[in-house]
C-alpha cells in the first residue's frame, strides 16, 4: 500500500514526524509532501497566482511552497508519477479540528483534496489543553492512530467521503474510547477579536475563541473531546442541502415560470 502524507503545520512540524512513524507501521512505501511553511487556516485554497516550488528534503520526503491542497495535487500528479497513492493521511495537526474548524482547517482540506482525486483520505488532529501548544500529548495520537486507521480501512471509506479523526488531550492509556460523531457547533458568541498594541502604540488584532462555559451537543466531535474520547467523523464533499433543495423546487414550481 502506497501512503502519501501531508499536513498544514509545515514540513518541520513534530506532528508530521509522528504521522510518518504511524504510516511506517502500516506500509513500507510512505511518501511525504508537506508545505514549506505553516499553512494553518488556509482551508482548501490553491495557489493559482503563484508558482509552486518543490524541494526534496530527504528520500520520499518533499517540501512544497504552497498549501496542503497544492501538496496533494503536486505529489499525486507529479512527484509519484504514474502510481497514485492508495491512501492519504493528513496531520497530525497541532490542535483539534472539530465543529467549524473543519471549514478553515488546512489539515482537513489536505484530506479533502485526496478525496476529490478519488483517493481514500483521513485527517488527524491532536487536541491540547490549558498547558498550551508547547505541551501537546503527541504520544496519544501516535499510540492510537495506526489501529484507528486499520479499523477505518476495514470498515471502508465511501467515495466522496473524508474521515476526520481527533485525539483527545489525554495520555494514551487514559483515552476513554472511540466515538463515531457528528460535526459539532460552537456557540457563535465564543468567536471574538482581541485588540492589542504594538511597540509604537498602533493597534493590531487577533481572531480567536473566548474562554467561557459551553456545553457541547451530544454525539458531536466536541462532546467526544470533552469526554476524552477519540472522535471519528465522516464528512461528505457534497454540500447540497437536500431538504432545502426539495422545498425550493416545490416553491419555484408553484411560482410558475413567469418573470420577476
Amino acid at each position: 500500500m502506497r501512503i502519501l502524507i501531508t499536513n498544514d503545520d509545515g514540513i518541520h512540524s513534530p506532528g508530521l514526524e509522528v504521522l510518518e512513524r504511524v504510516a511506517a507501521e502500516l506500509s513500507d512505501d510512505v511518501w511525504t509532501a508537506a508545505p514549506e511553511f505553516d499553512q494553518s487556516g488556509v482551508s482548501h485554497s490553491l495557489s493559482l497566482s503563484d508558482p509552486l516550488r518543490l524541494r526534496e528534503v530527504a528520500d520520499k520526503r518533499f517540501a512544497i511552497k504552497g498549501t496542503p491542497s497544492d501538496c496533494v495535487i503536486m505529489a499525486t500528479r507529479h512527484v509519484l508519477g504514474d502510481r497514485r497513492p492508495d491512501l492519504i493521511l493528513s496531520g497530525i495537526n497541532r490542535g483539534s479540528n472539530v465543529a467549524e474548524d473543519v471549514i478553515y482547517s488546512g489539515t482537513v482540506a489536505g484530506a479533502m483534496e485526496g478525496t476529490v482525486l478519488g483517493i481514500p483520505s483521513i485527517a488527524f488532529s491532536q487536541a491540547y489543553g490549558k498547558a498550551g501548544r508547547d505541551a501537546i500529548r503527541w504520544d496519544c495520537g501516535e499510540h492510537h492512530a495506526a489501529r484507528v486507521t486499520r479499523l477505518i480501512l476495514e470498515a471502508g471509506i465511501p467515495e466522496g467521503t473524508v474521515v476526520n479523526v481527533n485525539f483527545p488531550d489525554r495520555e494514551p492509556g487514559d483515552v476513554a474510547g472511540i466515538a463515531i460523531t457528528a460535526q459539532g457547533k460552537r456557540d457563535k458568541e465564543l468567536l471574538g477579536v482581541e485588540e492589542r498594541r504594538d511597540g509604537r502604540g498602533n493597534p493590531y488584532f487577533w481572531i480567536g475563541f473566548n474562554r467561557a462555559p459551553f456545553e457541547p451537543g451530544n454525539g458531536t466531535d466536541l462532546k467526544a473531546m470533552a469526554e476524552g474520547r477519540i472522535s471519528i467523523t465522516p464528512l461528505r464533499l457534497d454540500l447540497t442541502d437536500e431538504p432545502t433543495m426539495t422545498r425550493y423546487a416545490q416553491v419555484f414550481a408553484e411560482g410558475g415560470s413567469g418573470g420577476a
